[in-house]
């Protein structure tokens, strides 16, 4: 099995055709494709902290800053940076990508 993304490791139900979609939306870490590949994940799946819109803690996150604020502690988060190591993309490198 490759490396989990966020909505398989948090089990959110937000992914595309995911049991949730239809109460909460597809969450746009989900199927944000310029971001693809980033830190081994598929499209947002495991940069989920640097896209804004996504769902945490029962919040929509329409900032960067509300975001980085709550993904802090986040054992997702904390996850991929341990798999990552020193490769790791950190939000700036990634809205580096997508401008």
């Amino acid at each position: 099995m490759g490396k989990a993304n966020c909505w398989e490791f948090k089990k959110c139900g937000c992914e595309p055709g995911g049991e949730n979609v239809m109460e909460l939306g597809v969450c746009p870490a989900s199927t944000e494709r310029t971001v693809d590949g980033i830190n081994g994940g598929t499209n947002g799946g495991r940069a989920c902290w640097a896209i804004v819109g996504t769902l945490c803690k029962g919040t929509v996150q329409d900032s960067i800053a509300a975001k980085l604020h709550n993904c802090v502690g986040c054992e997702f988060r904390e996850s991929v940076e341990l798999d990552e190591g020193a490769n790791l993309r950190t939000p700036s490198m990634i809205a580096d990508l997508t401008r």
